[in-house]
C-alpha cells in the first residue's frame, strides 16, 4: 500500500494520513482495489490518533470504575456533554496517591490511542490527580521553580546544624501529634536538651502568618529564647491542601532568612513541601527530625564509659613510664662528694692547659714582635737613603743622556725635512729666474683673462718685487708691462 503525497512537510505523518483517507474516498474503487480490512483500518486510525495528538491534560468525571484482578484500571471519564474511555495500567496506577471512585473529578495526563480489536476511541493515562489537588500541585511547581531559579534551595545556602543542640525551639501546634512525639523522643533520648514549644496554627489561612512570626520571634533570641541554637518546624501527615500552609512563599523566604539552623519535618516520609526545600536540613516525619537533633543517651553514657576507662589506662602507663624513668635516674645518681672531687680533677687539668697555652701564646708573640723589628730595621731611612739617592743620580744620568740623544735626532729630522721643503719651495723656482705675479689684491694671475690695459700688477723676484702698470694686453702668451 503507497502513501499519496500531499503535506509539504514529509514528516508530518498524521496530515499524510489523512490525506490518504481523504481522497481514498474521493477515487472510484475497482472491486478489489484500495479497500481495507477492519484490522487495518483501527490500526492506521490507531497509529494518526497516536502520532498526531501529543500528550494531553484532561478533567472530568469519572463513572464505570473497573479495577479488575491485573491491577489495571478502566473508567469512563465524562462531562455534561460527552464522555470518553479511559485506561490505567498497574505500571502507572502504582505511583497515584489518591485512590479513584465513581463521581470523582480528576485531572488527567494522557495519550490518544484507539482499541484495535473493539475500534473504540479512549485515553491511555499516565498520571492521576485530584482536580483540585491538581491544581494545587501545578501552583506548587510553579513557586518551586521561581524560587529555585532564585538560589533560595542552593546547598550552598544552607546552614549546618550544631552537633549537639542544647536548645530546640519547636514551631507547631500544641495540641497535634507532631509535638507529643518531638517530647516523647528527646525524653527518651537525651532529656537534658531543653525543648521550648512555639505554639501555631498549622493548617488554614492564618497559619503561615503564624509560622513567619513565630520564626521572627525566635530569631529575636529574646527572653528564655536567648540561647536557642536550632528551630524545629513540624507538623504531622495529611492531605495536600492540608498541609498546603507549607507552600506559603513568605514562609519560604523567612525560612531561608532565619540566622538560626532550621530542620523541617513537615507530615510523612512521602510528603515535600516547600518548607523542606528552604530549611537547612529536611526530616521525614518528626519523630525522625527529633531523632536527628537528639543524640542517644545510652550510647553517649556507653562512649563516656570507654573514654573513662582509655583515661585511666593511659594514667596507669604514664605513671609505670614515669616510675621507670625515675628508678634509672636513682641509679645514675652518685653522691656530690665525688662529684666534686672530679670537678676539682678537671679543674686543675684545664688550669695546666691554660698555663701550657698561655706560655707558647707569649712565646709565639715574642717571635714575632722579634720578626717585625728586624723588618723594621731593614725599612729604615737610614739603609733605604743611600740607595734612593745613588738611584736617584743614575736616573739623573740616563735622562741627559736620553734628552741629548732625543735632541740630535730631532736635529736631523729638522734639517732633512728643511732639504726637502727647500726643494719645493716657490723662492728656490724664484732663484732659477722665475717670478711671480699678482694683482692688486694678491691674486696669482695665470692667464690675461680679466686684466685690462692700466691695471697695476705686482711682481715677485728672487732679491725684490716689481710693481708694474699694463699697456697692452695680447691674448696668448705676450703680455706687455711697463714698470
Amino acid at each position: 500500500m503507497s502513501w499519496l503525497p500531499c503535506a509539504q512537510d514529509p514528516r508530518d505523518r498524521g496530515r499524510q494520513r489523512l490525506c490518504y483517507l481523504a481522497r481514498m474516498s474521493k477515487l472510484p474503487r475497482k472491486p478489489d482495489d484500495n479497500v481495507l480490512s477492519v484490522s487495518q483500518l483501527n490500526r492506521l486510525a490507531k497509529q494518526l490518533l497516536e502520532d498526531h495528538f501529543p500528550a494531553i491534560h484532561v478533567q472530568g468525571e469519572i463513572s464505570n470504575l473497573s479495577q479488575p484482578a491485573s491491577g489495571h484500571w478502566y473508567f469512563t471519564l465524562k462531562d455534561q456533554q460527552a464522555q470518553v474511555r479511559c485506561a490505567m495500567f498497574r505500571n502507572r496506577n502504582l505511583f497515584v496517591r489518591c485512590r479513584p471512585r465513581d463521581g470523582m473529578q480528576v485531572v488527567v495526563k494522557a495519550r490518544l490511542s484507539l482499541y484495535e480489536g473493539r475500534g473504540d476511541y479512549q485515553l491511555l493515562l499516565d498520571t492521576l490527580e485530584d482536580a483540585g489537588a491538581g491544581a494545587l500541585r501545578l501552583a506548587f511547581e510553579r513557586l518551586f521553580q521561581k524560587l529555585q531559579a532564585e538560589g533560595l534551595f542552593a546547598e550552598g545556602r544552607k546552614k549546618p546544624l550544631p552537633a549537639w543542640p542544647r536548645h530546640v525551639a519547636v514551631i507547631t501546634s500544641p495540641t497535634g501529634a507532631a509535638v507529643r512525639d518531638v517530647i516523647s523522643v528527646f525524653r527518651r533520648r537525651f532529656p537534658a536538651t531543653r525543648l521550648t514549644v512555639i505554639p501555631v496554627s498549622v493548617q488554614g489561612q492564618a497559619a503561615a502568618g503564624e509560622m513567619v512570626q513565630a520564626l521572627a520571634l525566635v530569631n529575636r533570641r529574646e527572653g528564655v529564647l536567648q540561647d536557642v541554637d536550632t528551630i524545629l518546624l513540624a507538623r504531622g501527615g495529611g492531605s495536600l491542601e492540608d498541609l498546603w500552609s507549607f507552600n506559603d512563599e513568605g514562609l519560604a523566604r523567612a525560612i531561608a532568612a532565619s540566622a538560626l539552623p532550621t530542620v523541617s519535618a513537615v507530615g510523612h516520609e512521602v510528603d515535600f513541601t516547600i518548607a523542606d526545600f528552604a530549611a537547612d536540613v529536611r526530616a521525614a516525619t518528626p519523630s525522625a527530625a527529633a531523632e536527628l537533633l537528639s543524640p542517644q543517651q545510652q550510647a553517649l553514657l556507653r562512649r563516656l564509659g570507654e573514654l573513662r576507662e582509655r583515661q585511666r589506662l593511659f594514667i596507669q602507663q604514664t605513671l609505670r613510664a614515669a616510675q621507670a624513668g625515675l628508678a634509672a635516674l636513682g641509679k645514675r645518681l652518685r653522691h656530690p662528694g665525688r662529684r666534686l672531687q672530679e670537678q676539682a680533677q678537671r679543674l686543675d687539668q684545664l688550669e695546666a692547659r691554660l698555663e701550657r697555652g698561655v706560655r707558647r701564646r707569649l712565646a709565639g708573640q715574642q717571635q714575632h714582635v722579634t720578626s717585625l723589628r728586624k723588618r723594621l730595621a731593614l725599612q729604615s731611612p737610614r739603609h733605604l737613603l743611600p740607595l734612593r739617592q745613588q738611584g736617584l743620580l743614575a736616573l739623573q744620568r740616563r735622562a741627559s743622556q736620553a734628552l741629548r740623544t732625543q735632541l740630535s735626532l730631532q736635529r736631523q729630522r729638522l734639517a732633512t725635512q728643511s732639504q726637502a721643503l727647500q726643494a719645493i719651495s716657490p723662492l728656490a723656482t724664484l732663484a732659477r729666474g722665475y717670478s711671480l705675479t699678482t694683482d692688486t689684491e694678491g691674486h696669482v694671475l695665470t692667464s690675461v683673462a680679466g686684466i685690462s690695459p692700466g691695471a697695476t700688477i705686482e711682481t715677485r723676484l728672487a732679491t725684490g718685487s716689481l710693481r708694474s702698470t699694463v699697456v697692452s694686453v695680447t691674448p696668448g702668451d705676450t703680455v706687455s708691462v711697463s714698470s
